[in-house]
Protein backbone atom coordinates (compact mmCIF):
# COMPACT_ATOMS: atom_id res chain seq x y z
CA UNK A 1 0.00 0.00 0.00
CA UNK A 2 2.92 2.24 1.10
CA UNK A 3 4.81 1.41 -2.11
CA UNK A 4 3.38 4.47 -4.37
CA UNK A 5 4.15 6.92 -2.18
CA UNK A 6 8.24 6.39 -2.02
CA UNK A 7 10.55 7.51 -4.33
CA UNK A 8 11.33 5.37 -7.36
CA UNK A 9 15.33 5.59 -6.45
CA UNK A 10 17.71 5.81 -3.94
CA UNK A 11 17.62 9.25 -2.28
CA UNK A 12 20.90 11.39 -1.32
CA UNK A 13 21.28 13.10 2.04
CA UNK A 14 21.41 15.98 0.89
CA UNK A 15 18.63 15.57 -1.15
CA UNK A 16 16.45 14.73 1.77
CA UNK A 17 17.53 17.59 3.12
CA UNK A 18 16.75 20.00 0.43
CA UNK A 19 13.21 18.19 -0.02
CA UNK A 20 12.69 19.10 3.40
CA UNK A 21 13.71 22.67 3.56
CA UNK A 22 11.39 23.54 0.25
CA UNK A 23 8.89 21.70 2.30
CA UNK A 24 9.23 23.89 5.31
CA UNK A 25 9.17 26.86 3.02
CA UNK A 26 5.64 25.55 1.89
CA UNK A 27 4.04 24.54 5.12
CA UNK A 28 5.45 27.05 7.08
CA UNK A 29 6.58 30.10 4.97
CA UNK A 30 3.56 30.31 2.55
CA UNK A 31 1.14 28.24 4.19
CA UNK A 32 1.73 30.03 7.85
CA UNK A 33 3.79 32.76 7.79
CA UNK A 34 2.69 34.93 4.38
CA UNK A 35 -0.11 35.62 6.38
CA UNK A 36 1.82 38.31 8.76
CA UNK A 37 3.19 41.09 6.54
CA UNK A 38 -0.07 40.48 4.11
CA UNK A 39 -2.39 41.42 7.32
CA UNK A 40 -2.21 45.19 6.76
CA UNK A 41 -3.09 45.34 3.20
CA UNK A 42 -5.78 43.31 3.63
CA UNK A 43 -6.98 45.45 6.26
CA UNK A 44 -6.67 48.09 4.27
CA UNK A 45 -7.94 46.97 0.95
CA UNK A 46 -10.49 43.74 1.93
CA UNK A 47 -11.61 45.17 4.84
CA UNK A 48 -10.68 43.04 7.41
CA UNK A 49 -10.87 44.21 11.27
CA UNK A 50 -8.89 43.67 13.60
CA UNK A 51 -10.65 42.03 15.84
CA UNK A 52 -11.34 39.79 12.86
CA UNK A 53 -7.60 39.60 11.76
CA UNK A 54 -6.23 38.43 15.13
CA UNK A 55 -9.52 35.73 14.87
CA UNK A 56 -7.94 34.12 11.40
CA UNK A 57 -4.43 33.90 13.10
CA UNK A 58 -5.96 32.59 15.89
CA UNK A 59 -8.05 29.70 14.04
CA UNK A 60 -4.81 29.17 11.70
CA UNK A 61 -2.37 28.53 15.54
CA UNK A 62 -5.54 26.08 16.27
CA UNK A 63 -4.98 24.09 12.82
CA UNK A 64 -1.42 23.82 13.75
CA UNK A 65 -2.19 22.21 17.32
CA UNK A 66 -4.86 20.23 15.74
CA UNK A 67 -2.31 18.95 13.70
CA UNK A 68 0.09 18.36 16.58
CA UNK A 69 -2.36 16.37 18.40
CA UNK A 70 -2.57 14.52 15.36
CA UNK A 71 1.14 13.37 15.16
CA UNK A 72 0.61 12.36 18.83
CA UNK A 73 -1.75 10.19 18.55
CA UNK A 74 -0.37 8.59 14.71
CA UNK A 75 1.73 5.55 15.21
CA UNK A 76 1.64 4.08 11.51
CA UNK A 77 4.84 5.03 9.62
CA UNK A 78 3.00 4.87 6.23
CA UNK A 79 0.00 7.24 7.66
CA UNK A 80 2.48 9.46 9.00
CA UNK A 81 4.34 9.81 5.28
CA UNK A 82 0.62 9.76 3.48
CA UNK A 83 -0.42 12.75 5.76
CA UNK A 84 2.75 14.61 5.15
CA UNK A 85 2.71 14.17 1.19
CA UNK A 86 -0.61 15.60 1.16
CA UNK A 87 0.18 18.44 3.47
CA UNK A 88 2.74 19.74 0.31
CA UNK A 89 0.50 20.50 -2.45
CA UNK A 90 -2.33 21.31 -0.06
CA UNK A 91 -0.26 24.02 1.38
CA UNK A 92 -0.28 25.42 -2.24
CA UNK A 93 -3.63 25.13 -2.81
CA UNK A 94 -5.19 27.02 0.33
CA UNK A 95 -2.51 29.84 -0.38
CA UNK A 96 -3.99 30.26 -3.87
CA UNK A 97 -7.57 29.77 -1.88
CA UNK A 98 -6.82 33.57 0.47
CA UNK A 99 -7.16 35.15 -3.03
CA UNK A 100 -9.62 33.87 -4.86
CA UNK A 101 -12.53 35.10 -2.45
CA UNK A 102 -13.18 37.57 0.11
CA UNK A 103 -15.47 35.54 2.36
CA UNK A 104 -14.13 35.27 5.72
CA UNK A 105 -15.40 31.63 6.10
CA UNK A 106 -13.15 30.78 2.94
CA UNK A 107 -10.44 32.68 5.01
CA UNK A 108 -10.72 30.79 8.11
CA UNK A 109 -11.00 27.42 6.68
CA UNK A 110 -7.83 28.22 4.73
CA UNK A 111 -6.39 29.58 7.86
CA UNK A 112 -7.29 26.38 9.43
CA UNK A 113 -5.95 23.71 6.82
CA UNK A 114 -2.83 26.02 6.64
CA UNK A 115 -2.14 25.47 10.46
CA UNK A 116 -2.34 21.22 9.56
CA UNK A 117 -0.15 21.99 6.89
CA UNK A 118 2.23 23.93 9.46
CA UNK A 119 2.33 21.01 11.92
CA UNK A 120 2.57 18.13 9.16
CA UNK A 121 6.02 20.12 7.69
CA UNK A 122 6.97 20.74 11.23
CA UNK A 123 6.32 17.52 13.19
CA UNK A 124 5.59 15.06 10.52
CA UNK A 125 8.29 15.70 8.24
CA UNK A 126 11.33 16.32 10.66
CA UNK A 127 10.41 12.83 12.63
CA UNK A 128 10.69 11.48 8.85
CA UNK A 129 13.88 13.28 7.82
CA UNK A 130 15.32 12.15 11.29
CA UNK A 131 14.17 8.70 10.79
CA UNK A 132 15.86 8.55 7.19
CA UNK A 133 19.18 10.01 8.62
CA UNK A 134 19.50 7.64 11.62
CA UNK A 135 18.83 4.67 9.05
CA UNK A 136 21.14 6.24 6.79
CA UNK A 137 24.15 6.04 9.30
CA UNK A 138 24.23 9.90 9.19
CA UNK A 139 24.17 12.85 12.00
CA UNK A 140 20.59 12.86 12.90
CA UNK A 141 20.97 16.96 13.49
CA UNK A 142 17.93 19.03 12.26
CA UNK A 143 19.85 22.09 11.98
CA UNK A 144 19.89 22.29 8.34
CA UNK A 145 16.12 20.95 7.87
CA UNK A 146 15.05 23.89 10.13
CA UNK A 147 16.86 26.45 7.42
CA UNK A 148 13.16 26.07 6.11
CA UNK A 149 11.87 28.06 8.63
CA UNK A 150 14.33 31.29 8.57
CA UNK A 151 13.90 30.94 4.55
CA UNK A 152 10.35 30.75 4.59
CA UNK A 153 10.36 33.94 6.74
CA UNK A 154 12.50 35.55 4.50
CA UNK A 155 10.73 34.58 1.39
CA UNK A 156 7.35 35.68 2.77
CA UNK A 157 8.90 38.89 3.49
CA UNK A 158 10.97 39.60 0.51
CA UNK A 159 7.76 38.54 -1.59
CA UNK A 160 5.40 41.22 -0.16
CA UNK A 161 7.92 43.64 -0.30
CA UNK A 162 8.03 43.10 -3.98
CA UNK A 163 4.57 42.47 -4.89
CA UNK A 164 3.61 45.32 -3.37
CA UNK A 165 6.54 47.39 -5.11
CA UNK A 166 4.49 45.82 -8.43
CA UNK A 167 1.30 47.49 -7.05
CA UNK A 168 -0.32 44.18 -6.67
CA UNK A 169 -3.27 44.41 -4.56
CA UNK A 170 -3.89 41.55 -1.84
CA UNK A 171 -5.40 39.43 -3.81
CA UNK A 172 -3.18 39.34 -6.53
CA UNK A 173 -0.17 38.77 -3.84
CA UNK A 174 -1.55 35.48 -2.62
CA UNK A 175 -1.91 33.93 -6.09
CA UNK A 176 1.57 35.22 -6.27
CA UNK A 177 2.92 33.39 -3.40
CA UNK A 178 1.17 29.91 -4.88
CA UNK A 179 3.07 30.22 -8.14
CA UNK A 180 6.21 31.10 -5.86
CA UNK A 181 5.28 27.82 -3.98
CA UNK A 182 5.46 26.19 -7.21
CA UNK A 183 9.22 26.49 -7.51
CA UNK A 184 9.28 24.64 -3.83
CA UNK A 185 6.98 22.25 -4.48
CA UNK A 186 8.69 19.90 -6.90
CA UNK A 187 11.71 19.53 -5.17
CA UNK A 188 9.62 19.04 -1.76
CA UNK A 189 7.22 16.16 -3.57
CA UNK A 190 10.45 14.89 -5.54
CA UNK A 191 12.92 13.89 -2.41
CA UNK A 192 10.30 13.14 0.09
CA UNK A 193 11.41 10.57 2.56
CA UNK A 194 10.14 7.16 2.21
CA UNK A 195 8.31 5.09 4.10
CA UNK A 196 9.84 4.05 7.04
CA UNK A 197 9.64 0.59 8.55
CA UNK A 198 7.54 0.07 11.60
CA UNK A 199 9.55 -0.14 14.30
CA UNK A 200 8.76 -2.01 18.02
CA UNK A 201 7.04 -0.27 20.67
CA UNK A 202 9.55 0.96 23.42
CA UNK A 203 8.70 0.21 27.51
CA UNK A 204 7.27 3.00 29.45
CA UNK A 205 10.80 3.93 30.57
CA UNK A 206 11.64 4.11 34.51
CA UNK A 207 10.79 6.98 36.83
CA UNK A 208 14.36 8.58 35.14
CA UNK A 209 12.81 8.82 31.24
CA UNK A 210 9.85 10.04 33.04
CA UNK A 211 11.60 13.18 35.24
CA UNK A 212 13.92 13.65 31.91
CA UNK A 213 10.70 13.86 29.65
CA UNK A 214 9.29 16.07 32.21
CA UNK A 215 11.97 18.74 32.62
CA UNK A 216 12.37 19.01 28.85
CA UNK A 217 8.46 19.84 28.24
CA UNK A 218 8.89 22.46 31.37
CA UNK A 219 11.80 23.91 29.48
CA UNK A 220 9.77 23.75 26.24
CA UNK A 221 6.94 25.66 27.76
CA UNK A 222 9.51 28.13 28.90
CA UNK A 223 10.76 28.25 25.12
CA UNK A 224 7.01 28.70 23.74
CA UNK A 225 6.64 31.89 26.02
CA UNK A 226 9.53 33.78 25.33
CA UNK A 227 8.83 32.82 21.25
CA UNK A 228 5.46 33.99 21.28
CA UNK A 229 6.35 37.16 23.33
CA UNK A 230 9.25 37.91 20.97
CA UNK A 231 7.02 37.38 18.40
CA UNK A 232 4.26 39.80 19.24
CA UNK A 233 6.16 42.21 20.52
CA UNK A 234 9.31 42.34 17.77
CA UNK A 235 7.95 44.53 15.83
CA UNK A 236 5.87 47.14 17.61
CA UNK A 237 9.17 47.51 19.50
CA UNK A 238 11.07 48.46 16.54
CA UNK A 239 7.84 50.17 15.05
CA UNK A 240 8.50 52.82 18.26
CA UNK A 241 11.44 53.96 16.90
CA UNK A 242 11.03 57.02 14.52
CA UNK A 243 13.48 56.31 12.23
CA UNK A 244 11.71 52.54 11.49
CA UNK A 245 7.95 53.55 11.78
CA UNK A 246 6.09 51.88 9.40
CA UNK A 247 8.87 49.61 8.79
CA UNK A 248 7.44 46.56 10.52
CA UNK A 249 7.96 44.02 7.62
CA UNK A 250 11.70 44.75 7.53
CA UNK A 251 12.02 44.18 11.44
CA UNK A 252 10.44 40.79 10.22
CA UNK A 253 12.82 40.29 7.58
CA UNK A 254 15.57 41.01 10.36
CA UNK A 255 14.36 38.16 12.27
CA UNK A 256 14.02 35.56 9.02
CA UNK A 257 17.85 36.61 8.03
CA UNK A 258 19.17 36.06 11.92
CA UNK A 259 17.48 32.78 11.72
CA UNK A 260 18.57 30.99 8.49
CA UNK A 261 21.73 30.58 9.01
CA UNK A 262 21.37 30.42 12.85
CA UNK A 263 20.39 26.91 12.57
CA UNK A 264 23.36 25.13 11.13
CA UNK A 265 25.87 27.48 13.59
CA UNK A 266 23.69 25.75 16.56
CA UNK A 267 24.71 22.43 15.19
CA UNK A 268 27.74 23.11 15.61
CA UNK A 269 27.70 24.27 18.70
CA UNK A 270 26.06 21.37 19.82
CA UNK A 271 29.14 19.32 18.84
CA UNK A 272 31.57 21.03 20.96
CA UNK A 273 29.37 21.25 24.04
CA UNK A 274 26.56 19.04 23.38
CA UNK A 275 22.89 19.50 23.48
CA UNK A 276 22.39 20.26 26.35
CA UNK A 277 25.09 22.88 26.33
CA UNK A 278 24.29 24.30 23.03
CA UNK A 279 20.50 24.91 24.41
CA UNK A 280 21.63 26.54 27.55
CA UNK A 281 23.91 29.21 25.54
CA UNK A 282 20.72 29.50 23.27
CA UNK A 283 18.49 30.29 25.97
CA UNK A 284 21.12 32.68 27.43
CA UNK A 285 21.21 34.99 24.41
CA UNK A 286 17.50 34.95 24.25
CA UNK A 287 17.27 36.42 27.46
CA UNK A 288 19.64 39.04 26.51
CA UNK A 289 17.79 39.97 23.30
CA UNK A 290 14.70 40.47 25.83
CA UNK A 291 16.58 42.77 28.16
CA UNK A 292 17.86 44.69 25.60
CA UNK A 293 14.94 46.75 24.63
CA UNK A 294 13.98 46.62 28.57
CA UNK A 295 17.00 48.12 29.71
CA UNK A 296 17.90 50.54 26.36
CA UNK A 297 15.18 52.46 24.28
CA UNK A 298 17.32 53.34 21.47
CA UNK A 299 17.53 51.77 18.20
CA UNK A 300 19.95 49.24 18.45
CA UNK A 301 18.68 48.18 21.02
CA UNK A 302 16.11 46.99 19.39
CA UNK A 303 17.34 45.38 16.11
CA UNK A 304 19.87 43.93 18.20
CA UNK A 305 17.13 42.46 20.30
CA UNK A 306 15.24 41.48 17.19
CA UNK A 307 18.58 39.45 15.77
CA UNK A 308 18.88 37.81 19.06
CA UNK A 309 15.58 36.46 18.53
CA UNK A 310 15.56 35.24 15.26
CA UNK A 311 19.43 33.51 15.64
CA UNK A 312 18.34 32.17 18.90
CA UNK A 313 14.51 30.94 18.71
CA UNK A 314 14.96 28.44 15.45
CA UNK A 315 18.29 26.85 17.26
CA UNK A 316 16.18 26.30 20.44
CA UNK A 317 13.72 24.64 18.53
CA UNK A 318 15.88 22.81 16.05
CA UNK A 319 18.24 21.48 19.04
CA UNK A 320 15.08 20.58 21.59
CA UNK A 321 12.89 18.37 18.61
CA UNK A 322 16.32 16.50 17.60
CA UNK A 323 17.46 15.62 21.02
CA UNK A 324 14.02 14.06 21.79
CA UNK A 325 13.51 12.29 18.09
CA UNK A 326 17.24 10.72 19.00
CA UNK A 327 15.07 9.45 22.68
CA UNK A 328 12.29 8.41 20.63
CA UNK A 329 13.98 6.61 17.16
CA UNK A 330 10.63 4.31 16.75
CA UNK A 331 8.43 7.52 16.46
CA UNK A 332 10.38 10.83 16.24
CA UNK A 333 7.25 13.05 15.32
CA UNK A 334 5.38 11.42 17.69
CA UNK A 335 7.33 12.42 20.83
CA UNK A 336 8.19 15.94 18.79
CA UNK A 337 4.32 16.25 18.88
CA UNK A 338 4.28 16.26 22.73
CA UNK A 339 7.01 18.99 23.03
CA UNK A 340 5.17 21.04 20.83
CA UNK A 341 1.90 20.94 22.57
CA UNK A 342 3.61 22.16 25.39
CA UNK A 343 5.42 24.73 23.56
CA UNK A 344 1.82 25.37 21.99
CA UNK A 345 0.73 26.05 25.35
CA UNK A 346 2.92 28.54 26.00
CA UNK A 347 1.91 30.55 23.22
CA UNK A 348 -1.44 30.39 23.78
CA UNK A 349 -1.45 31.47 27.70
CA UNK A 350 1.76 33.99 27.50
CA UNK A 351 0.12 36.91 25.10
CA UNK A 352 -3.21 36.67 27.55
CA UNK A 353 -1.37 37.33 30.49
CA UNK A 354 1.67 39.89 28.73
CA UNK A 355 -1.04 41.61 26.81
CA UNK A 356 -2.87 42.85 29.88
CA UNK A 357 0.77 43.78 31.43
CA UNK A 358 1.07 46.43 28.40
CA UNK A 359 -2.02 47.80 28.64
CA UNK A 360 -1.78 48.38 32.60
CA UNK A 361 1.79 49.67 32.52
CA UNK A 362 1.40 51.26 28.94
CA UNK A 363 4.57 49.70 28.05
CA UNK A 364 6.54 46.66 27.13
CA UNK A 365 9.20 46.48 30.01
CA UNK A 366 7.17 44.60 32.80
CA UNK A 367 6.03 41.73 30.09
CA UNK A 368 10.25 41.77 28.74
CA UNK A 369 10.89 41.11 32.21
CA UNK A 370 8.22 38.35 33.29
CA UNK A 371 9.59 36.64 30.10
CA UNK A 372 13.28 37.14 31.14
CA UNK A 373 12.10 35.41 34.34
CA UNK A 374 10.22 32.82 32.13
CA UNK A 375 13.22 31.74 30.33
CA UNK A 376 15.71 31.60 32.94
CA UNK A 377 13.26 28.88 34.67
CA UNK A 378 13.95 27.18 31.53
CA UNK A 379 17.35 27.28 32.00
CA UNK A 380 16.81 25.51 35.65
CA UNK A 381 15.12 22.96 33.90
CA UNK A 382 17.92 22.29 31.44
CA UNK A 383 20.40 22.03 34.03
CA UNK A 384 18.98 19.10 35.83
CA UNK A 385 19.13 17.35 32.07
CA UNK A 386 22.43 15.97 31.58
CA UNK A 387 22.90 13.51 33.87
CA UNK A 388 19.47 11.72 32.52
CA UNK A 389 20.51 12.51 29.24
CA UNK A 390 24.09 10.42 29.44
CA UNK A 391 21.82 7.44 30.57
CA UNK A 392 20.91 7.20 27.17
CA UNK A 393 24.30 8.67 25.41
CA UNK A 394 22.38 11.33 24.10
Amino acid sequence: MSKPLAPSSPLQAWQVLLGGVCALVLTIGLARFAYTPLLPQMQRQAGLGVADGGLLAAINYGGYMSGALLAAWIESPAWRQRLYSAALPLALLITALMGWSSSFTVWAVSRYLGGLCGAAGMLLGSGLVQGWLMRAGRRPELGLYFIGLGLGIVVSALGAMGMTGLDLGWASQWQGFALIGLVFLLPAWRWRPPVPPMAPKSSAGDSSSRRWMLLLLTAYFCAGWGFVINATFTVAIVEKQPLLAGQGPWAWLLVGLAATPAVFVWDRVARRTGDVGALLTAFGLQIIGVLLPALHGGLAAALLGALLYGATFIGIVSLTLALVGRRSPANPGKAMARLTLSYGAAQISAPALTGRMVELSGGFHQALWLTALVLAFGMLCLMALPRHARQDGA
